[in-house]
């Protein structure tokens, strides 16, 4: 079955280290933002057509295991 590291990178030539949707420059950060900002996941694709879903998933997935790591302080 295929993990989120069979779609996301992270090269220091690519937005500066980012993680990234493979061989593209589009980050997961922004396509983390663009879901918070309520935009379906059929529109992110129709945006940016060089993605799929999956591509979408595999960002969000990231950003889940990501997050088990971080120590997170809210103030």
């Amino acid at each position: 079955m295929p993990t989120w590291k069979d779609r996301i990178e992270v090269r220091p030539e690519v937005l500066f280290g980012k993680p990234a949707i493979k061989g593209t420059r589009i980050s997961v950060e922004h396509i983390l933002c663009k879901l918070a900002a309520g935009m379906t996941l059929e529109e992110i694709v129709a945006e940016y057509p060089h993605i799929t879903v999956d591509d979408i998933h595999a960002a969000e997935a990231f950003a889940a295991d990501y997050l088990v790591e971080e120590d997170i302080a809210l103030r």
